[in-house]
């Protein structure tokens, strides 16, 4: 479905029961919500499961393709306004956490519980930023399709190259999907972030943090970082996976899931 929000055209896509619990899903970079298509079909019917995809990915407008993480909690809590959601759970991967981090940050109200998958609090380092500007040098000198090839060995444990190559097969279509423009205003956006890792203790919600134990981009001990700093938090490690956990280890990240969903009725 498509909507207009924040003068540009967000696509999204709902299931389950209109009056139950919230849940939105949020992508990590470079996708689309298809990512969560194994959550968002797992969830039992009784909760609200949004996913969407965020500005200059997948089907939500490039627009200028100047962003910043601001922007989009801004257009986070644009579509929560527009579906009437006052409070809801947010579930973030890597780029999405970065994104659920900050709304909780700026808006605690409208959070009702977070998971934060394969994610960190920190801003990126000088190295980081460095190979941000990589990324976007490699996209305006090979193109999309080269940088998906590439991007898939950094986001995948070397396993699931054997036993799921459909699943890689399905994130590199997803990468390819979105514009050049895209990719590099997010990159940009990632890389001037702000650091959230001050705000963690005052996060008072339930937070659930999963990370993949093969995960080297955004590793156990981030997640351990976090966890040790919100009052409360629930860390699992998921055995198999890297940092798409929830696509390598769907069983165990989908039971983790559901069960603290389950907690919050």
């Amino acid at each position: 479905m498509k909507i207009w929000l924040n003068n540009h055209i967000m696509n999204y896509t709902e299931r389950g029961l209109p009056q139950g619990l919230p849940v939105i899903f949020i992508h990590g970079f470079p996708f689309n919500h298809s990512m969560w298509d194994p959550q968002m079909k797992a969830l039992p019917n009784h909760f609200r499961a949004i996913a969407y995809d965020v500005r200059g990915h997948g089907e939500s407008d490039v627009v200028d393709g100047q962003f910043t993480i601001e922007f989009f909690v801004d257009d986070l809590i644009a579509l929560l306004d527009h579906l009437v959601i006052e409070r809801a759970v947010l579930v973030g991967l890597s780029m999405g956490g970065y994104i659920a981090l900050r709304a909780v940050e700026r808006h605690p109200e409208r959070v009702r519980a977070m998971v934060l998958c394969d994610t960190r609090s920190e801003a990126d380092s000088n190295e980081g930023k460095t190979k941000r500007s990589a990324t976007i040098k490699a996209v305006k000198a090979n193109g999309v399709a080269a940088f998906a090839e590439d991007f898939v060995k950094l986001v995948f444990a070397p396993q699931t190259f054997e036993t799921d190559p459909q699943t890689i097969q399905m994130i590199k279509i997803a990468i390819r999907g979105n514009s050049p423009l895209g990719i590099c205003g997010t990159a940009l956006a990632i890389a001037c972030r702000t650091d959230t890792t001050a705000a963690l203790p005052s996060i008072s919600v339930p937070t659930l943090i999963l990370v993949g134990e093969h995960d080297n981009l955004t590793p156990p001990a981030a997640a351990q970082a976090m966890h040790d700093k919100i009052a409360g938090s629930e860390l699992h490690i998921l055995s198999h996976a890297a940092h798409m956990s929830n696509l390598e280890n769907t069983t165990d990240f989908n039971k983790h899931l559901i069960e603290f969903l389950n907690r919050l009725k």
